[in-house]
């Protein structure tokens, strides 16, 4: 993902909340799938982290990226934007 691209992604994520909250049960195999489910319905998705989580926010995004096959586009404080090109319904069109 080019420097452009995750520009243009950060400015989408800017108006959209979260759809799902990560709390003190961290990240689990279901939490993973509805993620995985999201992110092909949607592609861009902002996931909260909960004040009750103990896990670093920049690690927890790092493995839901791993699990889910998506790309981080920001972790800003307790906010995780994620993304990933649907293969079904494609929505957002990335600058080159």
């Amino acid at each position: 993902m080019t420097t452009k691209q995750r520009a243009y992604l950060k400015g989408l994520a800017m108006s959209i909340e979260p759809a799902f909250r990560i709390g003190k049960s961290s990240v689990t195999p279901e939490f993973c799938e509805g993620i995985r489910e999201i992110l092909e319905a949607r592609e861009l998705i902002k996931v909260a982290v909960l004040n009750n989580c103990a896990d670093d926010p920049a690690e927890l995004a790092r493995l839901l990226a791993e699990r889910t096959g998506s790309e981080i586009v920001q972790v800003i404080g307790k906010k995780i934007v994620l993304y990933r090109e649907s293969k079904t319904q494609k929505k957002i069109i990335l600058p080159r």
